[in-house]
């Protein structure tokens, strides 16, 4: 792959007779993701910015991993940062369903007019197969791990392995020589070497489709005029540009914004860095500090100043003005930015802020239950509850390690326990309780020793409130931020 980094703006064009189209496309399947509001933003930013249409689609095509909580949740998260959309699952519109598992037979159909033009076809290789393929292709130094070797099968092998029932997938044709050149909106022209690029899936055995024929059929059908994603997509673009191409469709203006990166420059992820939309929220962060925040992450006012709203933004976008070295997602930076927008706040509308946060009346009547046996004068409530709305102090590294296990030992069980919680959609106290009894017969620990660990990395103290009624008032997102933590001490 080589690129040319320079940049001009006339490669980002918009028609003024076609108001662009744009989206973003989150699978539900787990939190609503920080970088999922970064994206969203300058899609929506955009859009505003020439009368567009900022559209939401849901890429549920995983069923294993979607669930309805992750896809509510990524509502919620969304709105919550203001960044709402025209279109989408919710709202409806004029091209919907918005839904990826509603629109199966589209893809379908699409996968059967390739196969039917001569631009894909049916590959039957079984499993046992794929494995002998990928070990020798391996010791032939060959650049892709399958072979091919159902590319070119004969009409009559086809059907006689159709009639006899035999599960196959959909592969597109890619061109086996030559480059393929793509035009990327921020670094211009990017080329690519065919013999680098595999015979992509399109339609799997089970009639569902993979990601690229799905956000290529949708991105056509809904009228997308402008992608706008994350670069680590661009490696795709050659595939996604070659559908186009099958189809005889013009393909959209590609823009690849560049990545969120934790301090040390990698890409930004949960072990380093809070991810979870729904964190900020609860760790009392203001939507539009943290609009502002990811508005910096790549992109500048034209004269430079870090503190900026939405509108402000508005007024002045262009993509011009985007970095394409990976913006570092600076926590710091991001609680100072807060801090600025909070002390801008009257006193009456800070009070408002506080209890729409965590000092509501709701939230309240869920904590008073976990202290009312343990206070005896009202003053007792706030340290019984720091815990609660502030973050504990981190102890010291042996307070986190039960009697007889070492320091290696209590963060090979930081790992499960941060597993456990990423992955644990019912965050409630009775699921939560049966989850971790079973996490302490996997690591074979006794449950004394296990919630012992818990409980100090989720609140601070060893003698808190019943554990997993604890977990379930501090919150999903609290709890992860706060074992990750924990992880960050305790070294193996």
């Amino acid at each position: 792959m080589s690129s040319h980094p320079e940049f001009d703006t006339s490669r980002v064009p918009v028609d003024p007779e076609r108001p662009p189209r744009v989206r973003i496309a989150p699978s539900p399947t787990g939190d609503p993701h920080v970088g999922t509001a970064y994206i969203a933003l300058f899609n929506k930013v955009f859009a505003e910015r020439h009368g567009g249409t900022f559209i939401l689609r849901i890429e549920d095509t995983d069923q294993t991993r979607s669930t309805p909580e992750s896809e509510a949740a990524i509502f919620r998260a969304l709105r919550w940062v203001g960044l709402d959309w025209q279109e989408g699952p919710d709202v409806g519109g004029p091209v919907g369903p918005y839904r990826q598992s509603e629109r199966l037979h589209l893809y379908r159909e699409h996968a059967e007019r390739l196969v039917a033009a001569g631009e894909a076809y049916r590959c039957f290789a079984t499993p046992e197969e794929l494995e002998e393929m990928r070990r020798t292709q391996k010791e032939r130094g060959a650049k892709q791990p399958y072979d091919r070797r159902y590319r070119d099968l004969p009409a009559a092998e086809v059907a006689r392995l159709l009639a006899e029932g035999r599960p196959h997938v959909v592969r597109l044709k890619m061109p086996l020589t030559g480059q393929t050149t793509i035009h990327e909106a921020l670094r211009g022209e990017i080329t690519f070497d065919n013999d680098q690029l595999d015979d992509q899936i399109l339609l799997k055995s089970d009639g569902f489709p993979t990601y690229h024929l799905a956000n290529v059929v949708d991105d056509r059908l809904m009228g997308i005029t402008h992608v706008i994603r994350a670069e680590e997509w661009i490696p795709s673009t050659p595939k996604h540009l070659r559908l186009y191409q099958a189809f005889g469709w013009e393909p959209p203006v590609f823009v690849h914004l560049p990545l969120l990166r934790n301090n040390d420059k990698t890409k930004i992820s949960k072990r380093k860095n809070p991810v979870s939309l729904e964190y900020y929220q609860a760790a009392g962060i203001l939507p539009e500090a943290l609009v502002n925040f990811l508005g910096r992450m790549g992109w500048s006012m034209p004269d430079e100043r870090e503190k900026f709203t939405y509108a402000e933004m508005l007024e002045h976008f262009t993509f011009d003005r985007m970095h394409l070295g990976g913006p570092i997602f600076d926590l710091d930076k991001l609680d100072w930015l807060n801090g600025l927008y909070l002390r801008e706040l009257a006193p009456d509308a800070l009070l408002a802020r506080l209890r729409a946060w965590l000092l509501s009346d709701e939230y309240l009547l869920r904590v008073i239950p976990l202290v009312r046996e343990r206070i005896t004068r009202l003053s007792d409530f706030i340290p019984k509850t720091a815990w609660l709305f502030g973050e504990p102090t981190p102890l010291p590294v042996e307070s986190y390690l039960p009697k007889g296990k070492t320091a290696a030992e209590t963060h090979e069980a930081l790992l499960a326990i941060a597993d456990l919680v990423d992955k644990h959609a019912s965050w409630q106290a009775a699921p939560l309780e049966a989850a971790f009894r079973a996490l302490c017969e996997t690591l074979a620990w006794k449950p004394k020793d296990l919630f012992s660990v818990v409980r100090l990395v989720a609140t601070g103290s060893g003698a808190a409130p019943p554990l997993f009624d604890s977990l379930e008032a501090i919150g999903k997102a609290r709890t992860q931020a706060r074992v990750r933590q924990a992880l960050a001490l305790v070294k193996p």
